[in-house]
């Protein structure tokens, strides 16, 4: 009897492995039957939206006093927002102001918060955002990398904007937003939710989710959709990233002075961003979204940071940006008494000829 019990415990441990096997295997086929229950959601209530602007579009034809048509109606703007960089707090603004203004907010929602669209994708996209006369003027935002319009052999190209934050400062600031989320959705449980140790006791193990190639990530955004802007630590991605940032950006800011990229966007583009600054600075979501728990690393962990080449490279892709932003503003407002204020129209037209009878 002795013996027999023995061989049987062998036996009763695989019929364990494979019972918790099997009832692994239905959970996991039951959160993937979810998510495609959520995505389905999400695509009926999209279309849904999509149906009702369209259908208000289709009733200013039929007897309904028509809109007044203003100016640069075709416009189409294009936030490609990197993460943990006060986008969420700055994209609040626009939707605030899209009813007023009279312009469109869409949110560009990739499956798995994934930036690079297949290629397959970058066509019907760059075919959306052209032609979908409904939706514009149009302001679009999600955390999708750069995509080159001309490629596609499209005339008319969006207006691109976005902001970068100091590599570490963002690095910090989304490490704690996977584990303690933040004021903006308290009640949604994060990734990481449960995980305790610090940044800095991440950075003193060697954690993962604190490496140097973590900091990787707004270079790849302006970089966009090569592979080697992918490649952390690419010298290559870092000046396509600046080519891009210069010649194909309107406005790129910096988290840390949010209000004069703000202030600046509305003096240039006051068809979509009239009355944003005040906005900015009396609305209740102005810095709506915080992340919460957030500890300031050492200086020890600072500096453990900058001794890779990846900070080196994407500090000096910020350094770059920071550099035009200063530039722009320093030509676009002037500062009195404290406050900042735009400056006014500095050209005119002079010389016109031939001359009109």
């Amino acid at each position: 009897m002795g013996i027999l019990r023995i061989m049987m415990l062998p036996k009763i441990q695989l019929l364990a492995v494979l019972a918790f096997g099997v009832a692994m295997l239905l959970i996991e086929n039951q959160i993937q039957k979810l998510d495609e229950s959520r995505a389905k959601l999400e695509r009926t209530i999209a279309r849904h939206e999509v149906a009702e602007v369209e259908q208000r579009h289709s009733e200013y034809g039929g007897g309904r006093e028509v809109p007044p048509i203003v100016e640069n109606d075709d416009t189409v703007i294009i936030y490609n927002r990197v993460p943990k960089t006060a986008s969420t707090s700055f994209t609040n603004i626009a939707y605030d102001l899209c009813g007023k203004n009279r312009f469109h907010v869409l949110h560009i929602n990739t499956t798995k918060n994934n930036p690079v669209m297949s290629l397959q994708d970058q066509v019907r996209f760059v075919r959306n955002v052209t032609s979908w006369r409904e939706m514009k003027p149009g302001f679009y935002h999600g955390h999708v990398a750069y995509l080159d319009f001309s490629k596609h052999g499209v005339k008319g190209k969006p207006l691109y904007i976005n902001v970068v934050r100091d590599p570490i400062e963002r690095l910090v600031s989304y490490y704690y937003f996977l584990r303690f989320g933040d004021d903006y959705r308290p009640g949604l449980r994060r990734r990481k939710q449960g995980d305790k140790k610090t940044f800095d006791e991440c950075v003193s193990s060697g954690g993962s989710d604190c490496a140097p190639e973590k900091l990787w990530l707004q270079i790849p955004f302006f970089c966009g959709h090569y592979s080697e802007c992918w490649n952390a630590g690419s010298r290559w991605a870092l000046e396509q990233a600046k080519y891009n940032l210069v010649n194909e950006y309107l406005l790129v800011g910096v988290t840390e002075e949010l209000e004069d990229f703000i202030m600046i966007l509305e003096a240039a583009l006051p068809r979509f961003f009239k009355g944003a600054t005040d906005l900015y600075r009396t609305g209740k979501k102005s810095h709506l979204r915080k992340t919460t728990e957030k500890k300031p690393p050492t200086k020890e962990t600072i500096a453990k940071l900058q001794q890779s080449n990846i900070w080196k490279i994407e500090n000096e892709f910020y350094e770059f940006a920071l550099e035009q932003f200063q530039f722009v503003r320093a030509h676009a407002v002037r500062e009195k008494d404290g406050e900042l204020f735009v400056l006014a129209q500095s050209f005119f037209y002079e010389k016109i000829y031939p001359k009109v009878n």
